[in-house]
């Protein structure tokens, strides 16, 4: 039996102002509650029972992450335009920046609230059914107290600087996202100095959660947070003084990098400036314990130049994201997903070398539920083969134990021709991508940071291989990083091919970011900052004019986000012309599907479970050719026209029915579950027969086990 509900399945939101108020223009989502609706949607899976509990606590932890990636981003950058701009600056959507930093608030508190009492009514007590104990410092037996109070003496206490505030010690510096403790006392101290406030800053060394050794005969499992066990120990922090309150708190900073492009002489040293800068941001946000004192408060929003609206009160640990590593400490795989292997290719298991088969056939590849190992064999392959004279490569993001990157190492160590395009500005992993760029220039490697003004986004690998008097390429093409860790995480296509056109366009691509020279058209790849944007308005115009003439116009796009407004009004006038479009959009979505004279033959889902959905797909139906891409690029305005991007085809006609298979439509059957987008903007989840919410992702899993 196939049911509906919103997310009234696990404790409701309270009651929050509408999505759309009345001075919106009703055209466009508002970008960044939508964004809000996404981690809605993500918080809904830490309370279905069908999931695992320690899977569960992954969920909420998840969404901890991406809030502090909302407020160090979005949030922060809203509200630098806020204090640049006019009052009455005006978003897409119709809000005001101001007006739109409310209603996120609100949204943003009602959010946290639920997550916390998710975690303190839901998981902490289904954990403990299992034997896992997740205590506070006064929820624990004599002896767990007594060994607990040790280890603070013995590898806490050595290690932490109190810090009294007086004119001689103004506040300290807190790093971003760091666990802080303020503290309010009584008391003069041995040099007669009075004691009112202090700060200790818990080193980020420390594990957040400690497991509290069990007896021999003892099933459960117990660990403490650190905060806990700081705040049962305060007075051994400051002895002699009366502790009248401790507190945890958590700051967020802004942490977007700002470079000038135009006067930046040397991206990398700009970057590394910039990086020791990060943690010390504007502060956006406040978390602290629901129990401060109005003292302490006041205290900390005068120190951070915040509002009480910008303060989060919670009850639980600030850090709620570390806790992402607990379930890392338990072995017990029935409390976690079943286990599953990614499928090696069956074809690929032979002793034919990799390029003799790209010879015949294209190879595609669905992560994760195939391996990523081809991909890296490939590459490996390139770099110990012989008769491979050139690697051209984009590293966006791939780790800092990369075996890839081991593989071009070996490859210029071998002799070879290198070539990196590593993106400096890959967000948050700038330190990473500056370090295997000193390493591969160390040893010989062409090392290029791309466009100035354009990050390289595109996921591209191209080998050069000497056959018998000439040379022949070979490329892998992506949607997702070259990253093996996110490979077992993210959902995505790769296809490998040596498809002479494709290949040489590539080549071509890979010409123009590392050399100088005007733009070449490009007949199949379609190629950002220059022809992704217009080809997609083209292929949604080409849809409208075959309805136009009595034919039968279809459009099937995935993304991760769809907010460019020019693709968005295209998508719109193709749907008044009768063009059936289905746009599944795993996360920010601001177009409005199902309003009557605007969107009628638009529906849009979005699909969360197991994996991170990361495919970028677009399929046209083109009077029956089928057109479908491939894509490392969302429909959103930086994607267009601020980042270097490929949309790639898929030629063979067995490999793009299977792309259309696993990726598009097992998303839109009657019998998938998940989550149908309303006009004004809420969601709808919708379970099929199995009444279980991660049936497409299971579906996938069973097929390739």
């Amino acid at each position: 039996m196939k049911t509906n509900s919103r997310i009234s399945n696990f404790p409701r939101l309270s009651k929050t102002e509408p999505l759309l108020p009345n001075q919106s223009s009703g055209r466009y989502i508002n970008r960044e509650l939508s964004l809000i609706s996404f981690n809605e949607r993500v918080l809904s899976l830490s309370h279905e029972p069908s999931i695992p509990i320690l899977e569960r606590l992954k969920y909420l932890c998840i969404v901890a992450n991406n809030l502090d990636e909302l407020f160090e981003i979005r949030v922060a950058g809203l509200k630098a335009r806020s204090h640049e701009e006019l009052e009455n600056s005006y978003l897409p959507d119709g809000l005001t920046i101001k007006r739109t930093l409310d209603i996120l608030g609100k949204r943003t508190q009602s959010l946290v609230q639920l997550q916390y009492k998710i975690l303190n009514q839901s998981v902490i007590p289904e954990l403990k059914k299992e034997g896992i104990n997740l205590l506070d410092f006064k929820e624990l037996n004599r002896q767990q107290k007594r060994w607990s109070s040790t280890y603070f003496k013995n590898n806490v206490l050595p290690i932490l600087t109190p810090l009294g505030l007086d004119p001689l010690h103004p506040f300290p510096k807190v790093l971003n996202k760091s666990l802080n403790f303020i503290i309010e006392m009584r008391g003069k101290d041995s040099y007669g100095r009075k004691g009112r406030v202090a700060i200790v800053q818990a080193p980020r060394l420390l594990s957040r959660i400690i497991e509290i050794p069990r007896k021999n005969d003892e099933l459960s499992i117990t660990f403490i947070n650190l905060s806990s066990l700081i705040e049962a120990h305060a007075s051994e922090i400051f002895p002699g003084m009366e502790i009248l309150g401790i507190f945890q708190f958590r700051v967020t900073r802004n942490s977007d990098l700002y470079v000038d492009d135009e006067e930046v002489t040397d991206l990398r040293q700009a970057l590394k400036g910039e990086l020791s800068q990060r943690n010390y941001g504007d502060a956006v946000r406040i978390e602290t314990d629901n129990s401060i004192s109005n003292f302490c408060l006041d205290y900390l929003l005068t120190e951070f130049k915040l509002e009480k609206k910008d303060c989060y009160l919670i009850n639980g640990p600030v850090n709620l994201g570390r806790l992402i590593t607990l379930p890392d400490c338990i072995e017990n795989p029935k409390l976690k997903f079943k286990f599953f292997s990614p499928k090696y290719p069956d074809y690929l298991k032979g002793e034919e070398v990799i390029f003799d088969y790209l010879k015949k056939n294209d190879i595609l590849l669905h992560h994760p539920y195939e391996c990523f190992d081809v991909v890296a064999e490939f590459i490996n392959n390139a770099a110990e083969d012989k008769n491979v004279v050139a690697i051209f490569q984009t590293i966006y993001r791939t780790g800092s134990t990369s075996g890839l990157m081991r593989s071009l190492i070996n490859a210029v160590n071998k002799g070879k021709e290198v070539t990196v395009i590593l993106e400096l500005m890959a967000r948050f992993d700038e330190e990473t991508n500056i370090n295997w760029a000193s390493k591969l220039e160390e040893i010989g490697a062409h090392v290029v940071f791309g466009v100035v003004g354009n990050k390289t986004h595109a996921k591209m690998c191209l080998i050069v291989r000497q056959e018998e008097k000439k040379l022949v390429r070979y490329c892998h093409l992506g949607t997702g990083n070259y990253h093996p860790k996110t490979a077992k995480l993210y959902t995505d296509f790769s296809l490998l091919t040596s498809n002479k056109p494709v290949c040489a366009e590539i080549h071509e691509i890979f010409q123009r970011l590392t050399g100088l020279g005007k733009v070449k058209p490009l007949r199949n790849i379609w190629q950002s900052p220059f022809k992704l944007h217009k080809n997609v308005i083209r292929a949604i115009k080409n849809e409208m004019a075959i309805c136009k003439s009595g034919g039968k116009g279809k459009i099937i796009a995935r993304m991760n986000s769809l907010v460019e407004t020019k693709v968005i009004d295209t998508l719109y006038e193709a749907s008044e012309c009768g063009v059936s479009i289905n746009l599944l959009v795993r996360g920010v979505c601001m177009l409005r599907p199902g309003v009557p004279g605007l969107s009628d033959n638009i529906s849009v889902r979005s699909t969360v479970g197991r994996f991170l959905e990361h495919s970028r797909i677009f399929y046209f139906r083109n009077n029956g050719q089928n057109d479908l891409f491939l894509s490392s690029a969302d429909w959103m305005d930086r994607n267009f026209f601020r980042r270097v991007e490929i949309a790639f085809p898929i030629l063979d006609e067995v490999l793009r029915k299977r792309v259309f298979e696993e990726g598009l439509q097992l998303h839109f059957t009657e019998s998938s579950n998940n989550w149908r987008m309303s006009s004004d903007g809420s969601y709808l989840l919708r379970k099929g027969s199995s009444n279980q919410i991660i049936s497409c992702q299971d579906g996938l899993l069973k097929k390739y086990s």
